[in-house]
């Protein structure tokens, strides 16, 4: 086993080695693996957060990844960033990467501060919109409150996003995919499915108990809380990432998920 690297913007995880298998997750650029083996010409690894499957070669980096892990403080929050050669539009793209890819560096370049350097996976230097990056949280480093705003906030900045299964990124978004992203963005890691996992902080609270940035569940779904009897989601019936109510008398209401939660969770 050694660990490696995502070195692709978007690197499909598949159920079984070979094309046309279920896709299972998206691993993004930077976040670090550990490779159990090969098979069929196909890398096998596991996550951070748990998640095995199959990758096309060519996906991961190679050497050591200590300083990467240590250093890849900067996230690129837009739903997408351009890293060019200089710190100017019209410079050349190296490549494009999308929300929840990690990069080191993130130091502003230039009087304007509009730019910022950052490295590479692969050790090239580049320059990105001040505007598409921030620090990588800590988890709860600003309290609960501040914590639990900044969940719905991430959550909803998905809107309008395409459903696809197994997505994670503003291209497409499954439900869990939209769930564990948001908590990821904030320092966190919980399960990447729609369940309550032993081994994972999110545990089971009373309906009552719920606040903003807690999780809803139903079977084979999950949404995050927006307080408010609101929640968003990502949904394959509706196409896509959008909110919700449980009040009856709000137009987007939906009695059949006011009906069939099954579970509400917390990490506080």
């Amino acid at each position: 086993m050694r660990d490696a690297v995502v070195t692709v913007p978007i690197c499909p995880l598949f159920l079984e080695p070979r094309e046309g298998s279920e896709l299972a997750d998206e691993v993004l650029y930077g976040m670090v693996v550990t490779v159990l083996g090969e098979e069929k010409g196909w890398l096998r690894f596991r996550t951070r957060y748990r998640y095995e499957g199959f990758a096309r070669p060519g996906a991961l980096g190679e050497g050591d990844v200590l300083p990467w892990e240590t250093g890849a403080r900067s996230v690129v929050i837009r739903p997408f960033a351009d890293v060019l050669s200089e710190p100017s539009y019209r410079s050349s793209v190296l490549v494009t990467l999308p929300r929840g890819a990690s990069l080191v560096g993130g130091v502003a370049a230039g009087e304007d501060a509009a730019w910022c350097s950052v490295t590479l996976a692969d050790g090239r230097e580049g320059f990105v919109r001040a505007c598409a990056l921030r620090p990588a949280r800590n988890w709860n480093e600003e309290g609960e409150e501040c914590t639990r705003r900044h969940l719905a906030e991430d959550a909803l900045a998905y809107l309008g996003t395409q459903y696809r299964w197994g997505g994670k990124t503003p291209q497409g978004i499954d439900c869990s995919g939209l769930c564990s992203m948001t908590y990821l963005l904030n320092g966190l890691v919980i399960y990447r499915d729609a369940s309550i996992k032993e081994g994972f902080p999110v545990r089971s609270i009373a309906a009552e108990a719920a606040r903003k940035g807690d999780l809803l569940f139903w079977p084979g779904h999950i949404g995050l809380y927006l307080g408010d009897g609101r929640y968003v989601h990502s949904t394959g019936k509706s196409g896509g990432v959008l909110e919700n109510s449980l009040r009856p008398e709000d137009p987007d209401y939906r009695d059949d998920l006011a009906h069939s939660i099954t579970a509400w969770g917390s990490v506080f």
